[in-house]
């Protein structure tokens, strides 16, 4: 069957009679809060393009890591943190919350049970509940990171072990 044949084609002769907005059976209500992974990395992410909402709260502290809590809503929360080089959260897991890290400006490693991944300025990791990794400022420059966790973050427990070592992380 070719293109010009198939009863789907790009260009579609659906039509809506009426008012679309009386037919409230179709319709979504707004949400008053994310509820789906894509919509906290959709909150993540716009978060992070409007930098005056941040931007003048970093702070860089060579003594231990920063972090200040930016906003709460219906069962979750956002973390703005910052990282000098060299910095690093040491082997953790966010106990029975998801999560979803932005880098906003820099670069950040995270260390994992598939070996470090480079994280630059924009990139997002979406992690479940009990993943275990440790997070490090690898780089010569400072970095900020937002961190979006759902349900709220309750406990953060640390591990004695690299998480890129599986077989001595605790089951």
């Amino acid at each position: 069957m070719n293109s010009d044949t198939t009863p789907f084609a790009v260009e579609s002769d659906l039509q809506i009679a009426g008012d679309i907005l009386s037919v409230q059976h179709l319709l979504q209500p707004a949400r008053e809060h994310p509820a789906t992974v894509a919509e906290f990395a959709g909150l993540s992410r716009s978060i992070a393009e409007d930098r005056a909402s941040w931007e003048h709260l970093v702070e860089y502290d060579a003594t231990t890591r920063w972090y200040h809590r930016l906003r709460t809503g219906p069962g979750y929360e956002v973390w703005l943190l910052s990282w000098v080089p060299g910095q690093g959260s040491g082997p953790h897991d966010h106990g029975a919350s998801s999560g979803v890290m932005t880098v906003l400006e820099g670069e950040l490693t995270e260390h994992g049970r598939r070996g470090p991944r480079t994280l630059a300025a924009g990139a997002q990791r979406v992690f479940a509940p009990g993943y275990a990794h440790d997070v490090v400022n690898d780089s010569l420059d400072g970095a900020v990171s937002l961190h979006v966790y759902f349900p709220g973050l309750t406990e953060m427990p640390m591990h004695h072990c690299s998480p890129a070592r599986p077989e001595s992380l605790p089951v």
